[in-house]
């Protein structure tokens, strides 16, 4: 493979582990653009994103997102030092549409390959806003198909999984959520809005794994599918009685539940752990009660928050060149040209 130039490499990073082609340029940590292609209008219609239309939009968006990336950016191909990817979690087929894409501008340019992890990637992405974390974080990291809790000594080569969902992870609740209360697909930003309307104390909804029980075994996992179903019961008792449903009331409440639990899960595992530092990222930390929650409890414990801006929340190239970038630096070996996907890649595992 081609020898790295001088001074902070020039890293390409590729994202599509579910519905968005994510194409950046970062070099060390300052991004150069970030563009992304979305296939999610054409997943509304089915209330749930669905592999193989993902599939076929990432493999029509590739080489089209490069190419604007690469133009915005004013640079050419043979100046990227390194390919990053995202090599796991994430669905099987749209990310091995990402992963033939770097092996082939691998093996084409002579540059290395860097297989990376999607959810460390969420967590790594701001540092590109925020600057290099200090030696120890603490990482949470929410979206609609994780909810993680990770210390990070070194965001290149020492993750360590706390906990994470035992069900749904929050931001699946939220869709599930907005599907029973009759709102579009994705429910997140609706439910959102909508409980910025009503009261988050009308309704005193479950919170799970929060019991002196859970402590022992589960003090840092997460469980939301609970919390569903107890949403789902409610508005059927409602209905049954004939009363109207207060869909704001409930969305305050079930958005109230979900952000107790994990900024008081979170910001209890900081303490543990005498960490200075925590880090909110994924889809799911756009959530604006989230977003107030964790800052009220984050001032209050005297612990420093950052949370990248929400550009940078939902799946993006920036995340994967930022941690391709860190990775690269921190003098990690590349990726084989044969790696595989894995779409439950372990959260300890930084780069394949």
């Amino acid at each position: 493979m081609g020898a790295m130039a001088a001074g902070d490499p020039l890293v390409l990073g590729i994202e599509t582990s579910c519905d968005e082609t994510g194409v950046a340029l970062v070099r060390g940590d300052d991004l150069l653009v970030d563009t992304t292609a979305s296939s999610m209008d054409e997943h509304a219609r089915f209330g749930g994103i669905i592999p193989e239309v993902a599939s076929r939009a990432h493999l029509e968006a590739m080489i089209p997102t490069i190419q604007q990336a690469i133009g915005e950016a004013d640079v050419d191909l043979s100046e990227v030092d390194a390919i990053a990817v995202t090599a796991g979690p994430g669905l099987v087929g749209p990310l091995t549409i990402g992963a033939s894409a770097a092996k082939a501008l691998a093996i084409g340019l002579g540059k290395p390959l860097y297989g990376v992890n999607h959810v460390i990637g969420h967590a790594c992405v701001d540092q590109l806003v925020h600057g290099a974390f200090p030696d120890r974080v603490m990482a949470l990291v929410v979206s609609g198909g994780h909810s993680s809790l990770l210390l990070v000594d070194d965001v290149a080569t020492d993750v360590t999984e706390l906990g994470s969902t035992l069900d749904d992870a929050a931001g699946e609740a939220f869709d599930k959520v907005g599907r029973l209360l009759g709102l579009p697909y994705p429910g997140g930003p609706h439910i959102d809005r909508l409980a910025r309307e009503g009261d988050p104390t009308a309704i005193r909804f479950p919170r799970g794994l929060t019991a002196a029980k859970d402590q022992a075994k589960h003090a840092a996992d997460f469980s939301f599918s609970g919390l569903k179903t107890a949403v789902a019961r409610w508005v059927e008792n409602e209905q049954d009685a004939g009363r109207p449903i207060p869909v704001a009331d409930i969305a305050a409440s079930f958005a109230e539940a979900v952000v107790d639990v994990l900024t008081a899960k979170t910001i209890a595992a900081c303490r543990r752990h005498d960490v200075g530092t925590l880090v909110i990222g994924g889809g799911f930390s756009a959530n604006s009660q989230l977003r107030a929650k964790a800052a009220e409890r984050c001032a209050e414990a005297g612990i420093d928050l950052r949370i990248p801006p929400i550009r940078y929340c939902t799946d993006n190239g920036a995340m994967i060149a930022a941690l391709g970038s860190a990775v690269v630096r921190a003098g990690v070996a590349p990726s084989a040209l044969d790696i595989g996907v894995d779409s439950s890649m372990p959260l300890t595992t930084v780069s394949v």
